[in-house]
C-alpha cells in the first residue's frame, strides 16, 4: 500500500529504525534520532544495492517517487543510479583536482624522470609560472583558447615575441599531457598558432672568415685571465661542444689514450650519448688541465667550489675582456664557426659534419634508419680543424 502525506508526516521514532514502504523499492526510514531519509532497493547483476534519495520532509513524497522513477528508467537503460549520481561529484571533485597548475607540474614532474637537463627544466618551469597566474586555478577542461590567448598577449605586448611563442607551446604540451592522462579533451593552442607575431630569428654571431678567426684564437692565447678560462676557449675552438657540455664537462667522460670524449646522455641536448674524437691539440691540453683541476671531478672548477662548475657567463664575459662584443662572437658561436669553415672546404660529409655538431635528424623515419657515426671520418675531419685552427692562429705572423 503507497504511503501518504499524512502517514509519512505522522511517523515516530521507535527504539530500532523501521521502514514504511511505498512500492517498487522506495521506502521511508525513520531513525531513533527521528530523521526520516528516502531509500530505494534495488538489484544490479544479481547484487542487492540501495539509493539515498533525500531527507523527508525537504523531499516529500512526490519528489521521491520522481526519483524512483527516474532510477527505474536508469535500470531499464542499463545504468546503475548509484553510479549515475556519483558522476556529478566526481566531475565536480576532479575539476577542483584537475587544474591547469596541477596537470602543469605532473608535466614537469615527467620531464624530470626523463632526466631532462637542469637548463630544459628551469625555462618549462619559468614558461609554466607565466601561465599559473592567470589560469593556474583553472580546472584544465574549461580553459578556453581566449584564456590561453590572453596568457601570451602579456609576453606579446612585453615585445619578446620568442617567448610568446614558446610559451604557446609549453601550455600546449600541459594540454596533450592531459589528454594522454584522460583529463582534458582538446588543446585549444591548436587554433592560436598564427595569431601570434612570428619571432625574427636571428642567427648566433659568430666568426667564419679564416683571417678574423686567427685573429681571434691569438686573443684567446694572450687572454690573462684564469688559465682554465683560457683553455675553455681553446677547446670550445677545437672541438665546438655546446657551451654547456664543456662547462659541466667531468674527468671520467675523458679517455685520452683513446682520444675520445664521451658525453653521457643525460648531458646531451638531444639526451643521447655523443662520442667526440680528441685531436692530438685537445689531449695536449687536456693533460696540461688535468695537472690543476684532476684532483676533483669536474674539468672546469668554480674557483669558489671544486664541487660547482665554472658559470654560465665565464666564457662569453672572457671573450668580452677581450675586446669581442655581443653581436660579433659568443661562446656558442664557436660551433657555427666549426660548421661554416668544414663545410665550405668541400672535404667533408656534409652529415659526419651534422653527426660532429651532434645535431639529430629531423626527419624521424630518416632518423630511425640513419644511425651512422662516421667515426673514421670524424677523426679525421676533427684532426684536419685542429690542424688549421694552427695554422690560421700563425698565419699573420708569417706574413
Amino acid at each position: 500500500m503507497s504511503l501518504t502525506d499524512s502517514s509519512v508526516k505522522n511517523s515516530k521514532p521507535q527504539e530500532r529504525p523501521y521502514k514504511l514502504a511505498d512500492g517498487q523499492g522506495l521506502h521511508l526510514l525513520v531513525n531513533p534520532n527521528g530523521s526520516r531519509l528516502w531509500r530505494l532497493k534495488y538489484r544490479v547483476g544479481g547484487k542487492e544495492k540501495l539509493l539515498s534519495i533525500g531527507r523527508y520532509p525537504e523531499v516529500s513524497i512526490k519528489m521521491a517517487r520522481e526519483a524512483r522513477d527516474d532510477a527505474r528508467g536508469l535500470l531499464a537503460a542499463g545504468v546503475d543510479p548509484s553510479q549515475a549520481k556519483q558522476q556529478p561529484k566526481r566531475a565536480a571533485v576532479e575539476a577542483v583536482r584537475d587544474t591547469f597548475a596541477a596537470l602543469a607540474d605532473e608535466y614537469v614532474a615527467k620531464l624530470k624522470r626523463e632526466s631532462r637537463a637542469p637548463t630544459t627544466l628551469g625555462k618549462v618551469e619559468w614558461l609554466l609560472g607565466l601561465a599559473k597566474d592567470a589560469i593556474g586555478e583553472r580546472p584544465i577542461r574549461e580553459v578556453t583558447a581566449a584564456e590561453v590567448l590572453t596568457v601570451l598577449r602579456k609576453a606579446e605586448a612585453r615585445g619578446v615575441h620568442e617567448t610568446a611563442n614558446r610559451l604557446r607551446s609549453t601550455i600546449g604540451a600541459v594540454f596533450r599531457y592531459a589528454i594522454a592522462s584522460a583529463r582534458a579533451e582538446n588543446d585549444p593552442t591548436g587554433a592560436l598558432k598564427g595569431a601570434l607575431t612570428r619571432p625574427v630569428v636571428t642567427a648566433r654571431p659568430a666568426i667564419t672568415e679564416r683571417k678574423a678567426l686567427g685573429g681571434l684564437l691569438r686573443a684567446v692565447d694572450g687572454f690573462d685571465g684564469q688559465l682554465t678560462t683560457r683553455e675553455a676557449l681553446k677547446l670550445l675552438a677545437l672541438l665546438a661542444p655546446r657551451p654547456g657540455e664543456l662547462r659541466l664537462a667531468r674527468w671520467p667522460e675523458f679517455d685520452l689514450e683513446a682520444a675520445v670524449w664521451t658525453i653521457p646522455a643525460e648531458r646531451t641536448k638531444m639526451r643521447r650519448e655523443h662520442r667526440a674524437p680528441l685531436p692530438r691539440q685537445a689531449v695536449d691540453i687536456l693533460r696540461r688541465l688535468r695537472t690543476l683541476t684532476g684532483g676533483g671531478a669536474l674539468v672546469f672548477p668554480s674557483v669558489r667550489s671544486a664541487a660547482r662548475p665554472i658559470s654560465e657567463n665565464t666564457l662569453n664575459a672572457a671573450l668580452r675582456r677581450m675586446g669581442y662584443a655581443c653581436d660579433q662572437v659568443t661562446s656558442h658561436g664557436f660551433r657555427a664557426t666549426f660548421s661554416t669553415i668544414a663545410n665550405e672546404s668541400g672535404k667533408w660529409n656534409a652529415d659526419a659534419i651534422e653527426r660532429a655538431l651532434a645535431h639529430v635528424e629531423n626527419d624521424g623515419v630518416r632518423r630511425a634508419y640513419h644511425r651512422a657515426e662516421y667515426w673514421e671520418e670524424r677523426v679525421t675531419m676533427a684532426q684536419w680543424w685542429a690542424d688549421l685552427l694552427d695554422e690560421l692562429r700563425v698565419a699573420e705572423t708569417r706574413e
